[in-house]
């Protein structure tokens, strides 16, 4: 799916702003509050998470639909165009009505949809837009939510009290909050008729040129041309037809932190797509990474797309901040956990030279982890019902992300029950596996991130084509004992080791508490903070397997209440608000003496 574009071809309207809002009372759907004007609406910012932008217990904690609604109005002179209304996310359903008539439904929070409009949408009038949005999780749904009641934070130690009925609300697998609604932009975008529906770009690299496979997806017949330019606005390369090779002679490399994009100019007809692409090879072999040739070192951290007020909706601002404090720290990477992150993070770091490992939302496929699902083992893929919705959102997530030269690597999940029924976790991963590899046209490195626990009865991480562990030593295990974390943590690379593959630590980190000090370090402490990460560094650098560090997080963010958070996760190098604890400056030091490529060699 394209990203929408204003050029001479395309109209583009942003529907951003203030829109009418109402949490629905049970009655929403049965009164067909779609067909006619809120009664009482709030306002509501789009596009944000609805929980915080009230001061409300019940919309903080909703259980369910809401509705959002706003008039539409589309200018005459757009009649005989295509016209397409298109969401960039909708956390976690979404129902659209036109009108009052239903045009489309969407399953998963965090990737675009769209859907034609021009056949239905009133030129003379305003038109009523009205968005119902589902926010409950269970086992169907990615991110997982349980349906057995309680969480992975834990809402207390007692027993619940005979009689006592609590509120619905949605109980997270998952160490987030569960924020929700219209999280990116919508927009109404036109095309001609006939137009370009997709195009894929795969560079590769020949001595000093770049050799380019495309292929271009139109409706309607005619002719394709491409005119490809450089950053300086000059034709490099042109091209006939919908598939083809352009050939860049002399071609200047997109690197990590040194970027360099290049533009495909596309026409067919009276349409017209500009579409960025950097060329870069990625590849593995045995215990290395290599980016264009070279042995490369992830530098970075696991984030998450969560700021006050906005919860996890789009902020640019945030993301410029985020992407310039990573750099001013010697960062090169971070991954996507838990989600596919928007279309305009990924674009910033195409431009920003930053590494990414792409992640779907399948957070919480584990209904052992912490004793949530049973008080008895469970075999967690004959229990959960997401796999078909799992291979969609693979498919959705490639198809969007396939030409950003910034992915390097696709994710499958995150901390997933690979271990406690390992077969099963083997033929449920495995396939999509393939599905990953079948649907990346770059054919990218697939990986799944590890979960604590027993990794020698795992065999799903060693199928995969480099090993992504996340491993809290010193915290969760051996919390304040670091000698007996830095002996475990070499006992499990030593066997990370003979698998022969590359190793990155995509979380290992220390709940931080900004401004508690001690001389001698405890946890909690930022003096603990930099200690812990001291010590397991420490252990990295003696494994050359060892070619990543992503420390879990880049800044403290939200989760749900329990007894086990306190104002959400402190495990962020940077609080919320993005002002650095101890462990930022110790981190710049360290990241700043380390090369990008190279390292152990």
């Amino acid at each position: 799916m394209l990203y929408p574009k204003l050029n001479s071809a395309r109209m583009l309207i942003d529907l951003s702003g203030i829109w009418d809002f109402k949490a629905d009372d049970g009655n929403g759907f049965s009164d067909k509050w779609y067909e006619r004007k809120l009664e009482n609406p709030l306002t509501i910012a789009v596009p944000a998470s609805y929980n915080d932008q009230k001061e409300s217990i019940d919309l903080r904690d909703h259980y369910g639909y809401v509705f959002y609604q706003r008039e539409v109005a589309v200018p005459k002179y757009l009649k005989g165009q295509r016209i397409v209304l298109r969401f960039g996310a909708v956390t976690h359903y979404a129902k659209v009505y036109l009108n009052g008539e239903l045009i489309c439904e969407h399953k998963g929070g965090f990737l675009p949809f769209e859907v034609e409009i021009q056949d239905i949408i009133k030129f003379d009038e305003s038109n009523l837009l009205t968005v119902a949005v589902d926010n409950r999780i269970d086992y169907s749904s990615l991110p997982v939510g349980n349906e057995n009641g309680g969480n992975i934070l834990g809402g207390g130690l007692l027993p619940s009290v005979p009689g006592v009925t609590p509120k619905k609300q949605n109980a997270p697998n998952f160490d987030f909050f569960n924020y929700a609604g219209i999280h990116r932009p919508v927009k109404i975008y036109t095309t001609p008729l006939k137009y370009i529906k997709d195009v894929t770009i795969v560079p590769n690299v020949d001595g000093n040129d770049a050799k380019v496979v495309y292929s271009v997806e139109t409706v309607g017949d005619g002719d394709v041309l491409l005119t490809i330019y450089d950053e300086n606005n000059e034709i490099v390369a042109k091209a006939n037809g919908k598939e083809g090779t352009f050939i860049i002679k002399n071609v200047k490399l997109w690197q990590p932190l040194n970027a360099y994009l290049y533009t495909a100019k596309i026409t067919f007809g009276e349409d017209m797509y500009e579409q960025t692409f950097g060329v870069r090879t990625v590849e593995v072999k045995g215990n290395q990474f290599y980016i264009n040739g070279k042995p490369f070192y992830f530098k970075g951290f696991g984030k998450h797309e969560d700021s006050n007020v906005h919860g996890r909706g789009i902020d640019e601002v945030l993301n410029v901040k985020d992407i310039s404090l990573m750099k001013w720290m010697g960062a090169n990477s971070f991954r996507t956990s838990h989600y596919p992150y928007s279309e305009e993070m990924m674009n910033l770091c195409d431009r920003e030279g930053i590494v990414v490992i792409d992640e779907t939302p399948a957070v919480g496929v584990n209904l052992n982890f912490g004793g949530v699902g049973s008080s008895k083992q469970v075999d967690t893929f004959k229990t959960i019902r997401t796999h078909e919705h799992h291979r969609k959102v693979i498919k959705d997530m490639i198809e969007r992300d396939k030409n950003h030269p910034c992915v390097v690597m696709w994710s499958l999940a995150n901390e997933s029950d690979t271990m406690t029924i390992p077969d099963s976790a083997y033929e449920y991963y495995k396939p999509l596996y393939e599905l990953a590899h079948k649907c990346d046209p770059q054919n990218r490195p697939v990986t799944i991130v590890g979960v604590q626990g027993d990794y020698t009865k795992d065999k799903t991480l060693p199928a995969m084509d480099v090993i992504c562990i996340n491993r809290y030593y010193g915290w969760y295990i051996y919390g304040g004992d670091l000698d007996a974390a830095k002996q475990a943590l070499t006992l499990e690379l030593e066997y990370w080791q003979k698998v022969g593959k590359p190793v990155i630590f995509t979380e290992f980190g220390a709940d931080t508490i900004a401004g508690l000090h001690l001389a001698t370090p405890n946890m909690f402490t930022e003096e603990y903070q930099v200690d812990f990460l001291k010590a397991n560094v420490e252990v990295f650098d003696k494994f050359e397997c060892v070619v990543g560090e992503q420390v879990w997080n880049f800044a403290d963010f939200q989760t749900i209440q329990g007894i086990m958070r306190v104002d959400g996760n402190k495990k962020g190098v940077f609080t919320r608000d993005r002002r650095p604890k101890l462990a930022a400056h110790y981190l710049r030091n360290r990241w700043l003496s380390l090369p990008d490529f190279d390292y152990k060699f």
